[in-house]
């Protein structure tokens, strides 16, 4: 979606530019990774993702995938694919993008 002044606001990898997900896919920028911040998206494109493993996050135990540039294969962050707690079950099917792994554009 464009916003006032028509640009389009994307993000794309920060080693190769892929375009790899839009501004306004954001549900959260208050998600914290092992290096920095990272942000909560509904979804991704132009990413592959990795095996499904237990992994023990800050809110608990949760069934994620690493996700990665489909043109260079960066590790970008990772995919929620199941919360063990009723509280975290939003997260499921999103995806979790480290900021200094993004780059923003206007086009």
């Amino acid at each position: 979606m464009a916003d006032s002044t028509g640009q389009q606001r994307l993000y794309s990898c920060f080693k190769c530019g892929n375009l790899v997900c839009c501004h306004d896919d954001i549900i959260s920028k208050n998600f914290q990774a092992s290096r920095g911040r990272a942000f909560l998206f509904s979804h991704a494109m132009n990413i592959v993702e990795g095996p499904k493993e237990n992994r023990n996050l800050i809110t608990g135990l949760h069934v994620v995938s690493d996700v990665y540039c489909v043109d260079c294969q960066e590790n970008l962050g990772w995919k929620y694919e199941r919360a063990y707690e009723e509280s975290e079950k939003y997260k499921e099917g999103k995806v979790v993008l480290e900021k200094f792994k993004i780059v923003k554009h206007n086009w």
